[in-house]
């Protein structure tokens, strides 16, 4: 992992060398520093901008080296655009900001001035500095040479000042969202780390040392999913020479007897379609497809550093899907948890026969006020959303209505899709209580119908973030493979709406 930058808080005061940001709105119009250093410099910083035609567009940026009779290494001058931004954009300006500055840059100073205003809030400063944190990762462990862009080896991550008005509230704020910050970098690690390196057990390692942080850890092997019936989850593994485990996570920030909120992941550490098996071309994604469960270990990670008030209960189902003479066959039936039946048309949709026992579980011993299940499930939802939104299936309109403002402020933005009892008649099958797939009509629609035959009549929300979770076009804020998505978007949810 790349160097992490230190960011801290202050009063808003002029540095006296190293890199300086200042901010200007689509006027091209300055804060009082910003005026006054471009006096000093004779009209430089204002020139700069009009010959690069920066127009101080949102996000935008325009960078002046050595600047004449000022003592900075450069002067980097971010857009605010026309208006106010909101909580999401200011994550994006903070990962414009920090994808302007050159690895090696030393100490940074960020003045938080806006024309004709003396700063911006401290929920607006959080984000700008967790805006930072996560432009600054990259995954590059498997580097024998790691070389920033002046060839300098193992550069440390730049020492940046934010300048506020209040900077002791401002770090107060900073303190909650680096912890959903750091919950967003785990998930990307363990979505990038290699399968050969990160097999179902060694994932649930990485849960296990969630208790460091106060989170009580349990982890089921094979036989004990065995004795419990989950014959769906284990029918996935059984082509693999690699073990299956669940991983069960329970943080316990609220009064006792209070109604957990569950969440739920898919997590594949690599599938290659079992028998289905996939085509070769791009199959090396398939590391990715733990995405939902890397999601919840971010999770879990920033509600515990964060001390949300909230009991919250994370499950992972952990398999691979191999393809060997042990593995499941299209045609088998085999007998869920729950007891229900299914038969397996397509080797390659695993990710629901794992969710199906992870869900039923979940809901049959912790009782949950609501669970919510996150998979890279389907291509279709890519087919249908791109990669910009997560699909959003429910049978609960206010958790819709919750999700969709979350997605909103956070950036994690989700679209939602319809379930009802029309898509069961494509999943019904002749042999058993159902099958595995209803073939490509509404497949990522199909796929949440099998889901919630699952969850009886608990609140529910899945989210299929085979968009998002891997592989999406890189951001502001997300330059790597794994891109974390929806660990803010459900910490989110959760500090909203059930904490306190």
């Amino acid at each position: 992992m790349s160097a992490s930058p230190t960011i801290r808080f202050a009063e808003i005061a002029r540095p006296t060398a190293g890199s300086l940001v200042l901010l200007c709105d689509d006027t091209r119009a300055l804060g009082a520093t910003g005026n006054d250093l471009d006096e000093e410099a004779g009209g430089l910083l204002k020139r700069a901008m009009e010959l690069a035609k920066f127009k101080g567009k949102r996000a935008g940026t325009v960078e002046v080296l050595a600047p004449a009779n000022l003592p900075f290494d450069r002067i980097v001058i971010a857009g605010l655009g026309g208006g106010e931004l909101e909580e999401a954009e200011w994550t994006s300006l903070g990962g414009s900001i920090y994808g302007a500055l050159p690895k090696g840059c030393g100490t940074v100073t960020v003045l938080a001035e806006r024309p004709g205003q003396a700063a911006f809030d401290d929920r607006s400063a959080a984000r700008l500095a967790m805006g930072m944190m996560l432009r600054a990762y990259a995954f590059d462990r498997y580097k024998s040479k790691k070389k920033d862009d002046n060839g300098d080896s193992d550069a440390a991550g730049p020492d940046i000042t934010i300048g506020v008005s209040d900077p002791a509230s401002a770090s107060a704020a900073w303190e909650a969202a680096r912890a959903v910050g750091e919950g967003v970098i785990l998930a990307r690690e363990l979505v990038n780390e290699p399968a050969n390196v990160l097999g179902p057990v060694e994932f649930a390692e990485k849960a296990a040392a969630l208790s460091e942080l106060g989170i009580e850890v349990e982890v089921l092997e094979e036989a004990e999913m065995a004795a419990l019936g989950m014959n769906a989850l284990l029918g996935v593994a059984q082509g693999s020479e690699r073990p299956a485990r669940m991983a069960i996570m329970r943080w316990q920030g609220g009064a006792a007897d209070a109604q957990p909120v569950a969440i739920v992941g898919k997590g594949v550490v690599f599938d290659t379609g079992g028998i289905s098996i996939k085509p070769a071309a791009s199959m090396e994604d398939m590391k990715g497809d733990m995405g939902g469960a890397a999601c919840v270990v971010g999770l879990m990670h920033a509600l515990a550093a964060r001390k949300a008030k909230a009991n919250v209960v994370g499950v992972i189902g952990l398999v691979e899907n191999m393809p060997d003479g042990n593995a499941q066959r299209p045609g088998d039936i085999v007998t869920s948890m729950a007891g229900q039946t299914i038969e397996i048309i397509n080797t390659d949709a695993e990710g629901r026969l794992v969710l199906a026992d992870a869900l039923h579980y979940t809901i049959d011993r912790f009782k949950p006020r609501f669970v919510v299940d996150l998979a890279t499930l389907t291509g279709a939802v890519i087919i249908a959303l791109g990669h910009t939104n997560a699909g959003l299936f429910t049978n609960d309109d206010r958790l819709a209505d919750e999700f969709s403002k979350a997605g909103i402020a956070t950036g994690d933005t989700v679209w939602r899709l319809p379930v009802g009892p029309d898509y069961d008649k494509l999943i019904d099958s002749k042999f058993a209580d159902m099958k595995n797939t209803g073939g490509r009509a509404a497949g990522s629609i199909t796929a949440a119908q099998f889901l919630k035959r699952f969850v009886g009549e608990t609140p529910w929300v899945h989210l299929d973030i085979a968009g998002t979770g891997f592989g999406a076009p890189a951001n502001e804020i997300s330059r790597t493979f794994g891109s974390g998505f929806g660990v803010q978007l459900i910490d989110r949810v959760i500090a909203d709406h059930y904490e306190g």
